[in-house]
């Protein structure tokens, strides 16, 4: 069930490539998910069909919003060349920030993106989107689990026991460590993740297909590149 070696050093592209496979299945099926969601809600909630959809392109873009400050507030007590790194870093552990609340806050990130962008794709690419997204996370956190649990040994198995694996607890379950949030860092290491929040936000109040791919392209262009260049610089 773990993840292989390839795709844990090449697991930005199997990212792209989640979407890149779920966008296009409107080729299959030809209906948006959300104006799916809108035709069996509305005649419940006796609500006008367009300010319905309205109303989920907002609650979607304000979801990517939550996703990109998870993963900001995660990055911003993990560098760069960590969290982007070809190679898992297993040598220290950190509890602090989101990590006190779920061990996998980037993972539990991108599950509330891939459910927030599914508001753009048809009802087959959001199920795909969302089911690849999970297993995909699953198995690169039982990979990084097992690696973490060989070089931490019992800190870690307690670390496990007290901290949900992938849904957050309201409350924190662990003390906090004394590391201390790296704002900045983290910005800097997610301003693709804005980018595709950017894009949804743009979309729910334009209605601009076009912008809305535009700056999704060029929020995927810049994960990429960002990727590319983290892992050379980690490299010397």
């Amino acid at each position: 069930m773990k993840a292989s070696n390839w795709e844990f050093t090449n697991r930005a592209t199997v990212f792209g490539l989640i979407f890149g496979v779920a966008f296009p299945l409107y080729g299959l099926d030809h209906q948006n998910s959300a104006v799916a969601l809108v035709y069996w809600l509305g005649p419940k909630l006796q609500m006008n069909p367009d300010s319905l959809a309205r109303l989920l392109l907002d609650f979607a873009a304000f979801l990517l919003v939550i996703a990109a400050l998870v993963r900001t507030w995660a990055s911003s007590y993990l560098h760069a060349s960590v969290v982007y790194a070809a190679d898992l870093k297993s040598e220290s552990l950190v509890a602090d920030g989101p990590y006190r609340r779920v061990r996998n806050p980037l993972y539990f990130a991108n599950v509330l993106m891939a459910i927030a962008l599914g508001a753009m794709m048809s009802r087959l690419g959001f199920l795909f989107a969302v089911t690849a997204m999970l297993v995909f996370s699953y198995r690169l956190i039982l990979r990084e689990e097992g690696e973490f649990q060989a070089s931490q040994g019992q800190p870690y198995a307690a670390y496990c026991q007290a901290v949900p694996r992938l849904w957050p607890s309201v409350r924190p379950r662990v003390a906090s460590s004394g590391h201390q949030a790296g704002w900045t860092e983290g910005f800097k290491a997610e301003a693709w993740y804005w980018g595709f929040a950017a894009a949804l936000i743009a979309y729910a109040t334009t209605l601009n297909l076009r912008l809305f791919f535009v700056i999704l392209g060029a929020s995927l262009a810049l994960f990429w590149v960002s990727s590319i260049v983290v892992r050379k610089k980690s490299a010397l």
